[in-house]
């Protein structure tokens, strides 16, 4: 019991009482008020126009000469972040009824808004909630006066955006501030935060912390156990392209949460991915491999190693090069561009005169099992082009390449005349929010989670994972589908334009979907 009286030490008492003291205080400040929490910065408050103050007339920026409703015009730059320990959910926001679609306020005193731009987004689906303008009855960014009011914008755990505003008014010496509540956590001012009280109070605790150490000796520095949930390891991700973007969100966010995790993605496309999963397994010889496959649709094709996990519903989109300008296709005039029935536009209502290319993936891609089963009914036509723009023999009448995965498609679309193609939808719409493509209505029905839902949009497929054999309860492969399945992997999937099946209201849906495959 050596250790026992050298604990009990005076010495030893003091320290140990100090690294108490100051980790709960650490902790009531850092975790308990905010483990749901959201920070704000001010990172630029100037004038650009300071005309109204005292001093030479040639401060006044040339390009206000010319609008005078701008005078005292400043520039705010101001960081929204997500630093708490969980995700925030749009339904995490307390509000009034009256107000049931705003979830922060940034208010700017004594000075008037006159222009908003959202800059700098952590990941572009934060663009989907705040670029659109919003009104008291529906969601979105609106301004008026001194206020801009934010519509209720999720936010995983270290998401950001800044919004650059323009003002008018005299108010600098105000500082801007920004309010709202959250369900378990607050929204505060970071700067205000740090202190250097909360640096010595750190500091104290390091030293008194390795005075107790030093008592000690060596046998107290063990590693810390890993937080519940978590395993060290490796994995490999292989498989659909269409679901990749979410496999490498997912990757990130489980190796920051897990040390000791190293998680690769390498997508290649479900029946590749589904093809390398069982090598692995066979290469194991009866061990279990590090392998989890990702397939737009079913891959296992009777073989009773390959365990099926079912993930989300996918829904994916049709998209063409903008010189085509045609925003709806009936199933059935589709079927007959696919079939090489129609090799112009013009040929179609409203067409221009500029012939068909068809964007197609490859013979392992998922995305194309789903387009041929839930569109065509048939299969695709062969290749006939290397170069998506000219066919390879003067007989052949329809152009069609095949590429192998969901960007190369998409970019292809936009640099090719003429050209149509089908992807992941989410990867689509920000596309076409830049104005890359435009997505196709298919019976006048746009793509969305909800038209799935609603069974009004027929393009979509459930996703599963596959894994060689059961995996093993404390292998990182379950560990990890146990993530997905958990609020961090379900807001990132949902982030990306999937419905994610292990949230309780989606199951009818996603049931119906493994049913209907």
């Amino acid at each position: 019991m050596k250790w026992l009286e050298q604990l009990m030490a005076p010495e030893n008492l003091l320290a140990l009482l100090g690294v108490v003291v100051t980790v709960g205080g650490l902790s009531y400040e850092r975790l308990i008020p905010g483990r749901k929490r959201i920070g704000y910065r001010v990172q630029m408050d100037t004038l650009i126009d300071d005309t109204r103050q005292d001093g030479p007339a040639h401060q006044r920026l040339r390009m206000l000469e010319d609008t005078p409703d701008l005078a005292g015009a400043s520039l705010v730059l101001l960081r929204i972040e997500n630093d708490g320990f969980r995700s925030i959910d749009a339904d995490d926001y307390i509000t009034a009824p009256s107000t049931e679609h705003r979830g922060l306020t940034a208010t700017f005193p004594q000075r008037v808004v006159q222009d908003v731009a959202v800059t700098e987004p952590s990941h572009p689906d934060l663009l989907r909630h705040l670029r659109q303008r919003g009104t008291p009855e529906r969601p979105g960014l609106i301004y008026e006066g001194h206020q801009i009011s934010l519509p209720r914008v999720p936010l995983n755990k270290g998401d950001h955006f800044k919004l650059l505003v323009l003002l008018t008014g005299a108010g600098t010496d105000k500082p801007p501030h920004v309010g709202g509540r959250i369900k378990e956590g607050r929204v505060r001012n970071n700067e205000k935060f740090r202190r250097p009280s909360n640096r010595v109070l750190g500091l104290i605790g390091s030293l008194l912390a390795l005075l107790i150490l030093q008592s000690f000796g060596t046998p107290l520095l063990r590693d810390d156990p890993l937080p519940r949930g978590c395993a060290t390891g490796t994995l490999t991700i292989v498989g659909s392209t269409a679901f990749a973007p979410v496999a490498e969100d997912l990757r990130g966010a489980y190796q920051s949460d897990c040390r000791g995790a190293v998680v690769t993605v390498a997508a290649q496309g479900s029946g590749q991915g589904a093809g390398t999963l069982r090598a692995a397994g066979e290469a194991a010889k009866g061990g279990f491999p590090a392998y989890l496959s990702f397939s737009d649709g079913p891959q296992g094709n009777g073989d009773q190693r390959l365990k099926e996990h079912l993930v989300a519903v996918s829904v994916f989109t049709l998209v063409l090069n903008k010189d085509v300008r045609m925003t709806n296709l009936s199933l059935t005039d589709l079927r007959r561009v696919y079939a090489g029935e129609i090799t112009n536009w013009k040929q179609l209502p409203g067409g221009p005169d500029l012939p068909v290319r068809l964007v197609s993936r490859d013979a392992n891609s998922g995305t194309r099992k789903v387009f041929e089963k839930r569109l065509l009914n048939r299969n695709e036509l062969s290749r006939t082009s290397d170069d998506c723009r000219s066919p390879q023999f003067r007989h052949d009448k329809v152009v069609r390449c095949e590429l192998g995965g969901t960007p190369e498609v998409v970019r292809t679309v936009a640099r090719t005349p003429g050209a149509i193609g089908y992807t992941e939808l989410r990867h689509a719409e920000v596309r076409a929010a830049h104005g890359d493509v435009d997505l196709l209505d298919l019976d006048g029905v746009r793509a969305s989670v909800d038209a799935v839902k609603e069974r009004t949009y027929p393009f979509w497929e459930p996703e599963y994972a596959y894994t060689y054999t059961a995996p093993p309860d404390n292998s990182l492969t379950s560990k990890f589908l146990d993530y997905m399945a958990g609020d961090t992997g379900r807001n990132l999937i949902e982030k990306h334009g999937h419905l994610p099946c292990s949230v309780p209201e989606n199951q009818n849906a996603c049931r119906r979907a493994d049913r209907g495959r």
